[in-house]
Order: C-alpha cells, then structure tokens, then sequence
C-alpha cells in the first residue's frame, strides 16, 4: 500500500525548514549504508548530532507523526529517528530495498518507509522518487511539505538530479501490524469506518464496522 500525505509542513515550516538547512553540517550518505546501498547511494545527510538537526524534528517529525493520514497508514509502534538528506546535481540513490533491522543497539524492524519532501518540484529537475509495486512503477515527486509512505520491502530508487538541490526527510516505522496486506485492509476498512462514525455515530452499522476493526487490529497487532 502506498499512502500519499497531504500538507504535513504549511508554509511556514517550510520556509523555516529550508532555513535550518542552509545552516545544517552535512556528511556522506553512504556513513548510513547498508553494505549493498553503499554501492548505489550518493546523497549527503544532516548530522544528527547537530542542534539545527533538533530543531528540524520538532517541525518535521512532530508533524508527520501528527498526522492523521499518517497515524492510520503507518500505525506506529516504533519510528526512526529520520535523516534529512539533499541531492545535489549527478546524485542519485539506486534501486534498493531498506534494511529489514536498523538501530543498534536499539534494533527496531523496518516496515514502512516515508519520504517528506521539503523542497518543491520547481525547485530541482529530476530527482524523482520512483517505487515498485504490484501494479507497476509508481513515480512521485511531490510538492512541498507532502509524504508518501509505502512498505519498506518495496524496491525503489531516486532518479539522478538534474539541476537544483533535493531536499527530503526520510525515516521508517515498525509498525503495530506487521503484514503490508493487513495493513491495507485495515486503512481500507478504517476510511469507512471514520466517515460512518463522523456522519451516523448511533447507527448499527457503525457500530458492528467499529467492532469488526477494533478486533481485527486485536487478532493482528504485535505490540
């Protein structure tokens, strides 16, 4: 399932955000490799040790864990802390797939992988975030202050950038329900269930979609 979120940064965080950037200490992509990324990644990320770094998650990552859409695709259990990266000109990531285990020594399982693009199309040609899925090739390069999430198994790439400067917040989720598929099942069930709750709270109906999702989240959740 592959979930685009609308408008997690306004415009003012964006443009404080672009700020922040320009004062962030980047290092090479390739430090936060896995072995067979290494060989395809060429990016530079933030330092996270860095304040302006701080202050980028209270906007960014505060946000996005905020987000309604964001809460109901993902489901959280765990978060990544993020990396914000920036893709110059001839910079690009190949095709991979996102380590099954990260965060020693903390280790937390990647299942779903987003992307919060912090720069707009206009600002960069090329650089589009290109996923495989099950019904082909899935191009997005999304507007400012926008996300997509999608299952970290999902082979992707970055296409190389052209001209400009990419500018994106990255991180992943172990979520509370392992299985991409019941994942997309409960999204699904549960986009009808919140319009049913919002339009005819003391309908049967309601009430029976309500405890058929409260349960299914109970037989499948892993916490």
């Amino acid at each position: 399932m592959l979930v685009i979120i609308p408008s997690v940064l306004g415009p003012r965080d964006l443009e404080t955000v672009n700020e922040l950037f320009e004062q962030g200490e980047f290092v090479d992509g390739k430090l936060s490799a896995g072995s067979a990324a290494q060989l395809v990644k060429n990016n530079s990320e933030m330092d996270q040790k860095s304040d302006v770094y701080k202050q980028l998650n209270k906007l960014v990552l505060n946000n996005l864990m905020r987000h309604p859409l964001f809460k109901n695709a993902a489901l959280a259990n765990k978060i990544a802390s993020p990396f914000y990266a920036r893709y110059g000109i001839g910079q690009q990531y190949g095709d991979h797939i996102d380590d099954p285990v990260m965060g020693a020594p903390h280790y937390f399982r990647s299942d779903v992988s987003t992307t919060v693009f912090l720069n707009g199309p206009e600002a960069y040609d090329g650089g589009e975030l290109v996923v495989r899925t099950t019904y082909g090739e899935k191009v997005m390069k999304l507007p400012a202050g926008h996300a997509v999430v999608y299952p970290s198994h999902s082979l992707h790439h970055v296409n190389e950038v052209l001209s400009g400067e990419r500018r994106v917040m990255v991180t992943w989720i172990q979520s509370m329900i392992r299985s991409a598929e019941k994942r997309e099942v409960l999204f699904g069930i549960n986009s009808v269930r919140e319009k049913m709750l919002r339009k005819a709270p003391t309908d049967e109906d309601t009430k029976k979609l309500d405890i058929a999702y409260a349960n299914l989240f109970r037989m499948w959740a892993e916490v």
